[in-house]
């Protein structure tokens, strides 16, 4: 029998070295190595069952190069930039690390699609695997939740946008959307209080989470077994069987290295761009979420307006309900996926439109002259910023008082004087700070000026964006020569 040729020896069928019977009477690990390398794999080991131990390692890497990057960043809106910076541009082998953190999220959804596919093509969720399946469900939702909520920690243009784009998505929710978004913000927008609930989440809540459900999922797998092949029966398996222990286990470790190495190269040849730091008062920026976002964005811009409820959360909704109910819908035996046309039609359609929004939307991102563009600056702009040295805060005066900012410096010029009496006396200080340094009410001023006109900034003070209303900004109600003051003003902030 194949599974006594692959069986590893029992525990105490030879003699254990001293040290090593010391601490198998003190820890059991003789018995925990055998339950952990004996599993029978029905039909014996495979290249599709690496996908699983894939994605164990690839959160292995998330968490320890997390920790690392987490030596350094702060979670504030006039910091974490910075920090991001400093991690990219100064610290040893800080941007590789970074790179290999931002890859290793994009390689954790591939492996996931690989593996979520793989699972029903064979109907490995049939014969009592309900649960199982079921809690691979939320490990997707707990990784899809991960993958958003660092986004947003750059804290650059894009981070800044695309995680704009993705509240406000909550915020159609009925009856407990805005609440929702709210409570997902810290405020009406986005600052300090967005960026420390989002790193909370990111770096605590969703890891403790996953870590509880990837246990509750391998108990489980353990408990059902391996499903095996397509021509297995699920509830009465009876094919020959191999341990995981020493082929599937050397697979899964081959297909590990090649991770490792395919995440190294992609990290050291092609690192992680970071953006300049974001303004949310900018009305040109053009948001673009990841690729595997960017369908789901694509289809909330085709279902937009009176439809958003209906397509934004209702539609996906039931989409998601139907996922995780498969496992109760097809009950059968069968396995063989030309038997199954129902699950396996299903699945394979709603990858192709996915993909084909995906498309769609790169697509009418290049016909549109002026999106182009627009993108093609923004781009360029990452560019330029990575090239640049780092540039460190500025530090604060040690004269500015513990409990009061000190105010603006008065200028020699008297335009730029009456713009910071007006600024100073007026709704702006309160929320941009004494010394317009940004507050967890509203960003920092300082550099607006190098990144706008004066005649945008005149603009842009008497149109508020649909952000600047949101996150309470009153109306500018000043005359053009008080306007051009105000603008000089801010244009100084340097």
């Amino acid at each position: 029998m194949l599974e006594t040729k692959y069986r590893l020896p029992e525990h105490n069928s030879r003699p254990l070295s001293g040290w090593m019977k010391w601490l198998d009477q003190r820890t059991g690990v003789q018995s925990l190595l055998h339950e952990a390398l004996d599993e029978p794999i029905p039909g014996g080991a495979r290249w599709a069952y690496i996908f699983g131990s894939g994605l164990l390692y690839l959160f292995f890497s998330q968490v320890v190069t997390g920790i690392f990057l987490a030596l350094y960043y702060v979670p504030s809106s006039d910091h974490a930039h910075t920090t991001v910076s400093y991690i990219s541009k100064v610290v040893s082998s800080g941007l590789f690390l970074r790179s290999i953190h931002a890859y290793g999220a994009t390689a954790i959804v591939v492996v996931l699609f690989l593996h979520i596919s793989q699972t029903l093509l064979y109907g490995s969720y049939k014969g009592r695997r309900e649960l199982l399946w079921l809690s691979g469900c939320f490990l997707l939702a707990l990784m899809l939740g991960m993958a958003f909520t660092g986004y947003l920690l750059p804290w650059d243009q894009k981070a800044y946008f695309a995680s704009a784009v993705g509240t406000n998505i909550i915020s159609e929710v009925p009856l407990i959307g805005s609440t929702l978004q709210r409570l997902l913000r810290g405020s009406s927008q986005m600052g300090t209080l967005t960026l420390s609930r989002f790193y909370v989440f990111h770096v605590f809540i969703l890891p403790g989470l996953l870590i509880g459900f990837i246990a509750t999922h391998v108990f489980l797998f353990r408990k059902a077994g391996a499903a095996g092949p397509t021509n297995e029966d699920p509830l009465q398996p009876k094919l020959p069987t191999q341990n995981f222990y020493p082929r599937q286990l050397g697979m899964d470790m081959v297909a590990s290295l090649l991770i490792i190495l395919a995440l190294a190269l992609v990290a050291y040849f092609v690192p992680i761009r970071l953006g300049p730091e974001a303004v949310p008062s900018d009305t040109s920026y053009i948001p673009r979420p990841e690729w595997y976002y960017l369908p789901m964005f694509e289809w909330l811009k085709v279902v937009g307006g009176k439809w958003s409820l209906l397509g934004g959360i209702i539609l996906p909704g039931v989409l998601a309900m139907l996922f995780a109910a498969i496992p109760f819908l097809d009950r059968g035996r069968e396995r063989r996926p030309w038997r199954r046309p129902v699950v396996v039609a299903g699945f394979t359609m709603f990858v192709a439109c996915y993909a084909g929004l995906g498309a769609l939307s790169y697509h009418d991102d290049a016909i549109d002259s002026n999106v182009a563009a627009q993108l093609a600056r923004q781009s360029h702009a990452e560019i330029l910023y990575m090239r640049q040295p780092f540039q460190p805060e500025a530090a604060p005066s040690s004269s500015a008082s513990a409990s009061e900012p000190t105010p603006a410096p008065v200028s020699a010029d008297p335009i730029i004087a009456k713009g910071a009496t007006l600024y100073a006396s007026g709704p702006c200080s309160e929320c941009h700070g004494a010394r317009a340094q940004g507050t967890d009410k509203a960003p920092t001023l300082i550099g607006v000026g190098q990144k706008y006109s004066a005649d945008r900034l005149a603009f842009v003070l008497h149109h508020r964006t649909a952000d600047m209303i949101d996150g309470g900004m009153p109306p500018v109600d000043l005359d053009e020569a008080s306007t051009g003051a105000l603008v000089a003003y801010l244009r100084s902030l340097k």
